[in-house]
């Protein structure tokens, strides 16, 4: 299973009442230090919530990085998170 789907898995569990988007953004870094663009290590998720409650952004942020340390540790460089 490649790190996209995964995370996305990962994710799924956790935030059972969100759409939930992972996209591999690697490519767009292509020739930066010298990156390749490949091994899925720039990753973009986007989160939605399907319910009225509110979100603290932050505590959601902190819970993602805790849930991914696993990922990180294996080699994921940057995750952009973005919450609607």
């Amino acid at each position: 299973m490649n790190r996209t789907k995964r995370i996305q898995n990962i994710l799924e569990k956790y935030f059972d009442d969100h759409t939930i988007i992972v996209k591999d953004n690697s490519y767009l870094h292509k020739g930066h230090n010298n990156f390749d663009g490949n091994n899925e290590t720039h990753i973009l998720v986007h989160l939605k919530k399907n319910s009225k409650l509110e979100l603290n952004r932050l505590e959601v942020h902190r819970k993602i990085n805790s849930l991914l340390v696993k990922e990180f540790d294996s080699g994921l460089h940057s995750l952009e998170i973005k919450i609607i």
